[in-house]
């Protein structure tokens, strides 16, 4: 008769002799998506903690934040310093940590978006290869509706996809999804794909404007975000009062 089975194998974390092969030790490649204003710099600043909190070692890497600078920036007044990538090879990133005698456990991706194709195949590889774990943090479409190229091979490689569940309300109380980039009170609807803005209110851009022979210079040419629903931002609709209302904001 065959013996039964040891009930306390279950609750065991190591695998049994035989089983090693069915539970590599990899990383994970993790994409965490919303529109603007949902907290996605706040919550890669978060995992950062938790993770170093546990002597875990991490690289923030960050493209094209909106400060201008190298850093991981919230809305909420929360910043960390950052490495900026731009046409990087990330394995010789990480490759170059190592050659300084500095261990990399994680890695955290602010503004994962703009990152091209190869480079989030060059984040799976890390995670495949090295079992380096991979946070990346983004939007997921640009001003036009469409996915970024970088979004989308996130979406077609990612071991886990999760949208961020702070809802970010378009003007009529509708949660949105949609980035709609505006100048001068309109939806623009072509345009280069990267272009660096914020979402503060045209009133807001306006205070802030230069001053010319005593003439404040008006928001004709300065672009803003603005996140809507799909019918307006299907109809290019901002909402009654434009001036007024601006991005709402639950960060």
């Amino acid at each position: 008769m065959d013996a039964l089975p040891d009930p306390t194998d279950a609750l065991s974390a190591v695998p049994v002799a035989g089983s090693r092969r069915s539970t590599p030790v990899v990383g994970h490649l993790k994409f965490f998506f919303g529109p603007m204003d949902c907290g996605k710099s706040t919550l890669a600043l978060q995992i950062d903690h938790n993770n170093s909190r546990q002597g875990r070692r991490g690289l923030l890497l960050v493209r094209h934040d909106r400060s201008g600078r190298a850093q991981i920036s919230s809305r909420i007044g929360i910043t960390r310093e950052a490495v900026e990538i731009r046409d990087d090879d990330l394995r010789r990133l990480v490759r170059a940590e190592w050659a300084e005698g500095r261990r990399v456990d994680y890695l955290i991706v602010d503004e994962a978006q703009f990152l091209t194709p190869e480079q989030v195949e060059q984040l799976a590889e890390l995670a495949d290869d090295v079992q380096v774990d991979v946070y990346c943090f983004g939007l997921a479409t640009d001003f036009r509706g469409e996915l970024f190229p970088g979004s989308q091979r996130l979406f077609e490689l990612a071991d886990e996809l999760k949208a961020i569940q702070v809802e970010v309300l378009c003007w009529c109380g509708v949660p949105g999804r949609f980035n709609a980039r505006v100048r001068a009170g309109r939806v623009i609807r072509a345009g280069d794909t990267v272009l660096v803005a914020d979402t503060v209110s045209d009133t807001e851009q306006h205070r802030s404007g230069t001053e010319s022979n005593g003439v404040t210079d008006a928001t004709e040419t300065t672009v803003r975000y603005q996140v809507l629903c799909r019918r307006h931002f299907r109809l290019g609709d901002l909402g009654p009062d434009v001036a007024q209302s601006g991005q709402l904001r639950l960060a």
